[in-house]
């Protein structure tokens, strides 16, 4: 899998984040540390300087005790995160995510042919999973022939800007793949991709006529529909949109690509 690094990574990032936080607010904190008894019930503060036992706070004091109990979570928080960002560090220095694999593909071409791997290579799930067959949607009669640089038969100009950017990228991907929706049946998402960070195929919806008002309630019907079925948008679900105004962006189109897909 390629996600413990990744996830690792983003953990320090917010971990570090937090840290930087509780210093800040440790700069404008009192001196000392709070200390609370009880008394019939009733807790009773002290400002801890020098003195263990510490100076009492009469009752009528509320911010100090507030700001000190404050500053004491903030030291924790501090102690905790940085104990935590260490042990991150440690493990992320020499660590990658497919060092396994590598032990297979490191090897000379004559001995992987003698050799099984206990799992399965990223290229070899992908060349399985590309080539495995299936029926994608059937052209109805009259419908304009556009094809790719593939020389793939897609159904819009935007279509085949974009399947022409995937195939300049060299990314492997499957043009109305059915995929079965729970509560509703069969669909057939413009473009299916297996992904190398979760293994899981990951879908591409390009909605192109959004200015027209029938097709809009569709558009929005099917993003729905794999929502219910837990396929959400920026997780497994990429969208792009399209009026006669406002085209397909390319840069967009990159942006996307380099986050999702390589």
């Amino acid at each position: 899998m390629y996600k413990l690094k990744n996830m690792l990574l983003q953990e320090q990032k917010h971990l570090e984040k937090i840290v930087m936080q509780a210093k800040t607010n440790l700069s404008t904190e009192p001196e000392g540390h709070l200390r609370i008894s009880i008394d019939q019930n009733k807790p009773r503060y002290y400002q801890c300087i020098n003195d263990s036992k510490g100076i009492y706070i009469p009752r009528d004091e509320k911010e100090l005790p507030r700001r000190l109990a404050q500053k004491g979570y903030n030291e924790a928080v501090i102690k905790k995160g940085e104990t935590r960002l260490k042990q991150i560090k440690k493990i992320t220095k020499n660590y990658s995510d497919d060092e396994i694999e590598k032990i297979y593909t490191s090897m000379n071409k004559a001995r992987q042919l003698l050799v099984t791997p206990i799992e399965p290579t990223w290229d070899q799930l992908l060349t399985k999973w590309y080539e495995e067959e299936y029926q994608g949607k059937e052209f109805k009669e009259g419908t304009p022939l556009i094809l790719t640089e593939k020389g793939e038969r897609v159904r819009s100009k935007s279509e085949k800007i974009l399947a022409d950017y995937f195939y300049r990228k060299n990314i492997l991907y499957k043009y109305e793949k059915p995929l079965h929706l729970k509560g509703y049946g069969t669909v057939y998402p413009d473009f299916t991709f297996l992904s190398k960070k979760t293994y899981q195929e990951i879908y591409w919806e390009h909605e192109g006529m959004m200015d027209k008002q029938d097709y809009a309630r569709a558009a929005v019907r099917k993003i729905e529909l794999y929502q219910i079925n837990h396929i959400y948008p920026g997780d497994r679900l990429i969208i792009t949109f399209e009026t006669e105004q406002n085209v397909l962006n390319s840069k967009i189109i990159e942006n996307l690509i380099e986050k999702y897909l390589i």
